[in-house]
């Protein structure tokens, strides 16, 4: 055993509990898998030391129970718990109670956690700070007038923004004048809905930008080190769906500079553990804070194999109190270039429409430069009360295109039976020109859909027989949270998955993929 932990709990499920396990087991450290009544065959429950059940499928009645999932951590003799990403990940009174109970909380602090999980107050601590933010307030709007007033200094277009926000939720591009009074009820319904804080604040839109974010890890001796940058630009509605480490437009200046800016942005709330600075890059170069996880990401592979550095076991040394290597603290330049791709549970001739169902045939590829971060094995029942995310195959080589050509040999080896997912997707991404060029901002890839630019020719079959599976399994589970209330996602901070409202307009009206 590395470090003074001696059990840890898990509080997540899929693919990063799997992950965790794994990081627990080379350091002899016992895992305590929590497991929902959906999730009883899990692989991470299999895999785990120890495993217990937290309470049925939907993820209001399991997973997003903190009470009764540090009670648990307190019963078993958890030193530790920690959250993964989604669920309570960026929970601060999660932290707190852990806090309290003298469960360490594998992760930054309840005070760190809740300054950043307000975008207007994240955005006030970057200014004083120094770290440029996009222009635009620091306050909450008091009603549409004030956002009015404010957009005007601003200058269109302009962006409302949920205070509490993510995934995309409570946000509107607004162009004109005409648009705003309509655009502000609308953002700040959906916030309210969806965070239960109907506050928005207006910034400039930044047109065409890329997403670019900074790996950091601190200690408890308040040193705080960048690990360098990912290129999170191709997005499907605000959704990740390719991340790659380093960024193809970034170079060693801009890598030094957007770093420096991570490290002051850490710092300014006394971070601990492992996050990310993300940024907007616009095309004339400049940056912008756009937010900080604080959390580990579920791009963090790309980040490891560039650099080196186990940044999960580096979570789990920082938690037990040790210091930061020597070696991170003089800086790191990225070796070779890595890309990872999200493997879902989603069909996109269908206008990604949810498939679950049975995984009937699993064939992870492998071979020089590739690792499977997988969540399901050869018969996991894919259910569609979680995110669709089944694994993320990820690829490194010497240099950005050996990478590209070993990402397609991997794709053509991977095999996944009796469900659909987005395979295709990635496909059609290599043939890309663009993508290829690295040519890449955070509209391109909806932009892409929408236009008919990523076709494929060779559909697959488009019956209603083919689709009776999908509709009764979203008529089911539909049915099922009428009266339980609606099932959450591994990867967003609220109960409802975007998965799942696709899933429900998709039901009401058949797409294709364009």
């Amino acid at each position: 055993m590395k470090n003074g932990l001696r059990k840890v709990l898990v509080a997540n499920r899929g693919e990063i509990a799997v992950r965790v396990i794994r990081a627990l087991r080379e350091r002899g450290i016992v895992s305590v898998a929590v497991y929902s009544e959906a999730d009883r065959d899990g692989l991470a429950t299999q895999m785990a030391d120890e495993a217990h059940c937290i309470g049925p499928a939907p993820s209001i009645k399991s997973y997003l129970r903190a009470p009764e999932i540090v009670d648990l951590a307190f019963r078993v003799g958890a030193d530790a718990i920690h959250p993964g990403y989604g669920f309570l990940s960026e929970n601060a009174d999660f932290a707190r109670r852990c806090e309290e109970r003298g469960v360490t909380f594998i992760g930054p602090s309840s005070e760190a956690i809740a300054a950043m999980g307000s975008k207007i107050e994240s955005r006030r601590l970057m200014r004083a700070a120094g770290v440029p933010i996009v222009p635009g307030g620091t306050e909450p709007l008091a009603d549409a007038e004030a956002a009015r007033a404010a957009a005007r200094e601003i200058g269109y277009p302009v962006m409302l923004k949920a205070s509490a926000g993510g995934g995309g939720k409570g946000m509107r591009l607004v162009r004109e004048e005409e648009e705003l009074g309509a655009a502000f009820r609308g953002a700040s319904s959906e916030a309210g809905a969806s965070f239960n804080d109907p506050s928005v604040y207006v910034e400039r839109y930044v047109e065409r930008p890329r997403h670019v974010e900074i790996q950091v890890l601190g200690d408890h001796s308040g040193r705080i080190v960048s690990l360098g940058e990912r290129e999170c630009s191709l997005q499907r509605r605000h959704q990740k769906v390719v991340e790659e480490a380093p960024s193809p437009v970034v170079d060693a200046d801009l890598r030094r500079r957007m770093g420096d800016a991570a490290v002051c942005a850490a710092g300014a709330v006394n971070y601990v553990g492992a996050g990310t600075v993300e940024f907007l890059l616009d095309p004339s170069g400049e940056f912008y804070f756009l937010e900080m996880n604080t959390r580990i990401q579920v791009e963090h592979p790309v980040t490891e194999l560039v650099t080196g550095v186990d940044i999960v076991a580096a979570q789990l040394d920082i938690a037990a109190g040790e210091p930061l290597p020597e070696a991170l603290l003089g800086g790191i330049e990225p070796r070779g270039h890595a890309v990872e791709v999200r493997l879902y549970a989603e069909d996109p001739f269908r206008g990604f429409a949810p498939s679950p169902g049975r995984i009937e045939l699993l064939r992870l590829p492998e071979g020089p430069g590739v690792r499977n971060d997988c969540g399901v094995y050869e018969g996991t029942e894919v259910t569609i009360h979680y995110d669709p995310m089944l694994a993320k195959l990820i690829v490194w080589g010497r240099d950005r295109a050996q990478a590209l050509a070993r990402l397609r040999r991997a794709l053509a080896e991977t095999r996944i039976e009796g469900i659909r997912t987005n395979l295709a997707l990635f496909e059609l991404l290599l043939e890309d020109e663009d993508f290829i060029a690295g040519n890449m901002d955070i509209s391109m890839l909806d932009r892409k859909l929408e236009n008919g630019d990523l076709q494929t020719s060779a559909p697959r079959e488009d019956t209603l027989e083919a689709d009776l599976p999908v509709v009764a399994a979203v008529l089911a589970h539909l049915g099922r949270t009428s009266s339980n209330g609606v099932a959450g996602t591994s990867i967003g901070a609220t109960a409802r998955s975007n998965w799942q409202l696709a899933a429900r307009r998709e039901s009401r009206r058949g797409t294709t993929w364009n």
